[in-house]
This record gives structure tokens, sequence and C-alpha cells, in this order.
């Protein structure tokens, strides 16, 4: 197999694991279950999805280390292992504490080490002019799970319940998990691919480019373009996160629609889009301006979404919530290598994929209590709104780096 045919079957396989660790965009379909059977508060039925979403993302930084050592292979089995068993032990209980257990910690650790093993072993099998749109169509997959998990959920909750449904897909994620990650590999020496540009493709990145210096985790912690990124990834996340964790709940609140489920879908399908759509934008434009862009969507979709009072409203607020949220899935681990380089991929973008923890934790908290103590989500969308406007001022501070369409003939800066 050659060079590029090996690639795609890395690429593919990376999306496969994403679309079964992409469960986690599925928990708001759980949560309406448990405040519908056992009377959760819409706080109470946010922690195991909030404690996931930060359990992930502080996994990302020791799972990316490991994958960078041992290989992607063993350690997306590994989590394929442990989001399987989160699943299925969930199924033995509908407490609180120990849906905490077994969901927020054990499966959030699956998803992590799964995550942090896809995209870093795709990308190093292409050149750097294609790393935005190779990370969005292996990070599309986590986006799109919701598109079939949501109505399988849905399904599965109706016709067997809910201890029945976490046994069943826990099951069905960890074979598939560990299959898939069989084919993950990384390129040997002579096997790396051709980075030479087109000749009508200008690089902005400055000749003292940061990324040609294959940057260690310690070195990047003392660049403001770490910390750049970080912050605006935190707020990006938590916007779109709040939305994920809450939409079926939303739905029934503003717009007294009760099959929440269908409005996950439709934004998996958007998430994923929005993650191809920015990535190859973003080889084209540049990171920066990319960002700035779906930053922008983002911020206007949050003001406006608490007028969304009918089907068709909240559902163009989904649509427009998974395409800015997809965007940041693909922008920001492009970013990362391009400042930061390859060879250390992993822990690099596990470090500033932290900040997705935050936005985890923080969006669907304060959205879950102002909503019990209001029973109204204006105010938490205004806060997103404020977030998402200060990421957006601070892409003006980020360096200029990706690819943009240049004058034909003039040569790549190296």
């Amino acid at each position: 197999m050659n060079t590029t045919a090996r690639g795609w079957s890395v690429t593919l396989a990376g999306t496969g694991i994403n679309l079964a660790l992409g469960v986690l965009y599925t928990w708001s379909v759980f949560a309406a279950a448990l405040i519908e059977q056992y009377h959760w508060t819409k706080t109470a039925a946010s922690v195991p999805y909030m404690l996931a979403c930060a359990v992930f993302a502080l996994m990302m930084v020791p799972g990316g280390y490991l994958q960078d050592r041992f290989g992607p292979r063993i350690i997306a089995s590994a989590g394929g292992i442990f989001a399987g068993l989160g699943l299925i032990l969930s199924s033995l209980t509908h407490s609180l504490s120990m849906l905490m257990l077994t969901f927020g910690l054990l499966a959030g650790i699956g998803i992590g080490l799964g995550y942090a093993s896809a995209t870093p072993a795709a990308v190093k099998w292409f050149p750097p002019g294609k790393k935005g749109f190779i990370s969005g169509i292996v990070v599309a997959g986590f986006g799109l799970a919701s598109l079939y998990i949501a109505p399988l959920t849905n399904f599965l909750l109706k016709r067997f319940g809910i201890e029945n449904t976490f046994r069943l897909e826990g099951i069905l994620f960890l074979v598939t998990i560990i299959l898939l990650a069989q084919v993950l590999a990384v390129p040997r020496v002579g096997d790396q691919p051709d980075s030479k540009e087109p000749d009508n493709v200008r690089r902005l990145v400055p000749v003292n480019s940061l990324s040609s210096n294959n940057i260690p985790w310690r070195n990047m912690l003392k660049r403001q373009e770490f910390y750049l990124l970080w912050l605006m990834y935190a707020a990006g996340a938590s916007a779109g996160l709040m939305i994920i964790g809450q939409l079926s709940s939303i739905a029934k609140t503003q717009a007294g629609i009760t099959w929440g489920y269908a409005m996950v879908a439709l934004l998996a399908i958007f998430n994923a889009s929005g993650r191809v759509a920015a990535g190859w934008l973003s080889d084209k434009i540049g990171r920066a301006g990319s960002m700035r862009l779906f930053f922008l969507l983002q911020a206007i979709n949050m003001l406006l979404f608490t007028h969304y009072d009918s089907a068709m409203l909240v559902a163009i607020g989904a649509a427009a919530a998974g395409l800015g949220y997809g965007a940041l899935l693909s922008l920001f681990p492009s970013a990362t290598y391009d400042y930061f380089g390859t060879k250390n991929a992993g822990v690099n973008y596990g470090f500033v994929f932290t900040a997705w923890g935050v936005g985890g934790v923080f969006g669907p908290l304060m959205a879950g209590r102002i909503a019990d103590a209001t029973n109204s989500y204006s105010l938490a969308f205004m806060i997103s709104f404020a977030l998402c406007i200060l990421a957006f001022v601070l892409t003006f501070f980020l360096k200029k780096t990706g690819y943009s369409l240049g004058i034909s003939n003039i040569p790549s800066q190296r």
C-alpha cells in the first residue's frame, strides 16, 4: 500500500473511532430521560456529562504523550475498553454518584485516550498544506456521531429502558473502537509525505516559523500563542457544549418540543460539516481568519437564541451552533500543529485541549443552574455571547499562520 493510500486508511479509521466516541454528544437524550423518568433536576442531569467532558480533556495530555511514545494503536484500543466499560457499568445504576463514576470518569478516560490517538496519527501521513482538511475529516466523525447515535439512543430508550441502552451501546462501541484501532499507525522513516507546495500556494508562516522547531510542550507553555489559543478555545467550546448538552431541554423549554433528539441529530450534521469546511477553509485563508468568521457566527447565534421559540427557529439555532462549534474542533488542532509542529502533536494538542474541558464544565453547568433558577436559558445565552465576542477579539493578536491562495509562481516561504 502506498503512502497516500495508507494515510487515507488511517484517516478513515480515525474517523470511525470518533464516530463511536461521539456518544458523548448524545448525553442530552439520556439527560432528558433521567429528568422525565427519575425526576432529576437539569443541573443534576448535566453533571455526568460535565464530568466526562472534563476527564476527556484532562486525559488528552497523558493520552497524547502515550500515543506519541507508544503509537496510536495501543492507546486507542485502551480508549475503546474504558469507554465501552464505562457505558456498560452505567447500565447497573441510575444514581448520580455512580453515573459520575461510570460515565463521567471511566467513559471520559476512554474518550480522551481514543480521541488523542486518532487525529495526530492521520495528519502525519499528509503534507502541511492538508493538515486542516485531514484534521477536519477525522474530528468530523465525533461531531457526526449524534446523527445516528441520538435516534438510536432514543429508540433503545423507548424499547429497552435506560439501563439496557447503556449496556447495548457500551458493547457496540467497545468492539468497534478496538477493531478500528488496529488500523492506526504513524509513517516510518522513508514514508514521510511530500511536503512540497503547489506553485500557486503561498505560505503565511514567517521564515522563523515556530512549527519548524517541533516545539516540546515545556517550551510551548512559554509561548503567547498557547495562551491565546487556550482562551479562545475555552470561550468558544463553552457556548457550543452548552447547546449540545442542553439542546433537548432547551427545545422543550422554549418551543415545547418533545422530540429534541431530532434536533441533536440535526446539530450533528452541521457539527461535522463545520469541521470539514473550517479545516479546508483555514488551509486557504489561514487559521486566524477562519476562527474570526466562526466565532462571529457563534456570537450572533447566541445573541438570538433566546428568541428561538418554534421548531423551525430552534432547528436554525441548532444548525448554526453545530457549524460554529464544529469549526473549532478542526481549527485548533491545525493551529497547534502550525505553531508548535507535529513531532509532539499528541501532547501539545492535549494541553491546548484542556481548554475544551473547561468549556465543557462551565457551559453546561452554568446553563443548567440558570435554567433551574429562572426556568429560562436567556442569561446563559447572553454570557455565551460575551465569551464568543471575547474570542473573536483575541484572534487579532495571533500571528499569521496557515495557508491562503496566493499569486501564482510565488515560491513557498520555508
